[in-house]
């Protein structure tokens, strides 16, 4: 009884000690914001703004950059303060628990903005009509335009069935009848020449743990995976939590030159560099990670260029990941998707692995499900022993069979309406984006709109980093989350902005951006 309470009394002490940092943390957080904010605005009391980009300038690169213009008529760049960000783990005073192993140390403090951000956003979400100073996440790639559809849609009475097999242990790997549907759909969806077989599908809950489970059992620890720069950051922790699982950047910019006919293309010489880059310095690279409508960037690949990524993957003994989670959010005819199994021959079929999720295209990320197609015998039989720790509800299969299985709402109640509101919020994001006269690149597929702010003069730019970086300004208000390590870029101050959002809900932080740039 003595040692029961002595160990409580333990926890207890622990836990008082940790709210105490917590509260010291955000103390020094909010100090350091009101600080740095003041500081700005003193220092730019008497400045005139810089000039605004020409808003006919609305993709990146579209024309060589005149030098002249690199700078805004300021004089020398103001220098500021050392901003101490939450993505800078060298600002951290990291000390290892006891408690846990050095993994276990390593895994707890592998959190950055993203983590504290979110933590932030939902103790003080936004609200139109009960929290309208709330913070407004525009850091989370989330499709909200479609509740009136998905809701009534989710409630009508042949998704509420149960049966003894739902509420009990199954295959892990998924039930055989969401398989089965799965297979089905992708065939039609991805327009495959033949039927995908349901055996090479596995379930898991979101696309994260297909992650998760791919670099664990394709890499030893150490190794790496290559992948494209900007990219979605959370692939960051979801391939090295688990695994060990390091991530090669195979870096994009934004200028156009002989070999660079677009803004941020992807190009085979640019993957050989990083690779032969890599090589040289000691890292053993097992595959390529490839986002298919690109994630945050909005490209959609050509058959020809997908080929060419194949065919280099399969010429160095890669593998290929291939996430295809936004294939049915291209909201423009002028683009079109391509699925890596609508190709008639894969270059390397045993190296090449599609994902794809209900969270993106059907806006129900609240819903975890993931799906990973592989032809690879072991590697599924591999990835299947991971899926015990990911398994979803048997309830829950059972729903999303039933909406893969009716094609006819999908095809003439959901995508169009779907792909109609995403290219709505598109054009309004961007029509404001042209009013700031903020570069963008104009892409039409995914939830975001990409921003250039190169252009944006200094003092501007600084404040909103400083607020985007936070998740917060001084009076709780949030806009942008301008954290390029999450990202993989390193051609900052280029950002993503997310579109997919009710206009209620993106009208307030374009206002706030408005505010941000009307500061002098």
């Amino acid at each position: 009884m003595e040692e029961r309470f002595l160990h409580l009394e333990e926890q207890r002490v622990q836990l008082e000690q940790r709210r105490l940092e917590v509260e010291r943390d955000h103390e020094f957080r909010m100090f350091s914001i009101f600080a740095q904010m003041l500081n700005i605005l003193k220092q730019g009391s008497g400045a005139s703004p810089g000039p605004a980009a020409p808003m006919s300038w609305q993709g990146f690169g579209l024309a060589p950059e005149d030098p002249k213009r690199s700078r805004t008529p300021q004089g020398p760049e103001q220098t500021f303060p050392v901003f101490y960000g939450l993505s800078n783990p060298g600002t951290r005073h990291l000390q290892g628990s006891p408690y846990l192993s050095n993994r276990g140390n390593d895994i707890k403090f592998k959190s950055g903005i993203n983590d504290e951000g979110n933590a932030a956003y939902y103790a003080d979400k936004y609200d139109e009509d009960k929290n309208p100073n709330g913070i407004i996440n525009f850091g989370i790639s989330e499709n909200k335009l479609c509740f009136d559809l998905l809701s009534k849609r989710l409630s009508q009475s042949d998704m509420h069935h149960i049966e003894p097999s739902l509420l009990q242990y199954q295959d892990w790997r998924g039930h055989m009848f969401l398989r089965e549907e799965m297979a089905r759909f992708l065939t039609y969806y991805c327009k495959s020449p033949n039927p995908l077989k349901p055996e090479n599908v596995i379930l898991f809950n979101g696309c994260g743990s297909v992650f998760s489970a791919l670099a664990t059992v394709l890499c030893d620890s150490g190794e790496a995976l290559m992948i494209p720069t900007p990219f979605y950051g959370g692939i960051v922790n979801n391939t090295y939590l688990y695994g060990n699982v390091q991530l090669v950047y195979a870096h994009l910019d934004s200028k156009i030159t002989e070999t660079n006919t677009r803004p941020f293309q992807l190009t085979v010489e640019k993957l050989e560099m990083a690779l032969q880059r890599a090589r040289s310095e000691g890292v053993h690279i097992k595959g390529l990670i490839l986002i298919n409508p690109q994630n945050p960037l909005g490209d959609v690949y050509s058959q020809g260029e997908l080929l060419e990524y194949l065919e280099f993957a399969k010429r160095h003994e890669l593998h290929i990941i291939l996430d295809e989670i936004y294939m049915l959010s291209v909201f423009d005819e002028s683009a079109t998707f391509h699925s890596v199994l609508s190709m008639d021959r894969l270059p390397d079929p045993q190296r090449t692995h599609v994902m794809w999720g209900t969270s993106k295209d059907f806006g129900i990320s609240g819903i975890r499900l993931g799906a990973l197609y592989t032809e690879n015998r072991d590697v599924a039989a591999a990835v299947a022993n991971l899926c015990y720790f990911h398994g979803i509800s048997g309830i829950i299969q059972y729903q999303i069979a039933q909406l893969l299985r009716d094609h006819d709402w999908i095809n003439q109640v959901y995508l169009p309406t779907n792909q109609s509101r995403l290219k709505a919020a598109h054009t309004y994001i961007t029509d404001e984006l042209k009013t700031l006269g903020i570069p963008f690149l104009n892409r039409n597929s995914g939830l975001y709109v990409w921003i250039d702010l190169r252009r944006v003069s200094v003092r501007k730019r600084k404040l909103m980093v400083v607020v985007g970086e936070w998740g917060c300004s001084g009076n709780g208000e949030a806009f942008w989350r301008p954290d390029l390590d999450s990202l993989g870029s390193d051609s900052p101050p280029t950002h993503p902005t997310p579109v997919a959002a009710p206009s209620t809900y993106t009208r307030a932080p374009l206002r706030r951006s408005c505010c941000c740039f009307a500061v002098s």
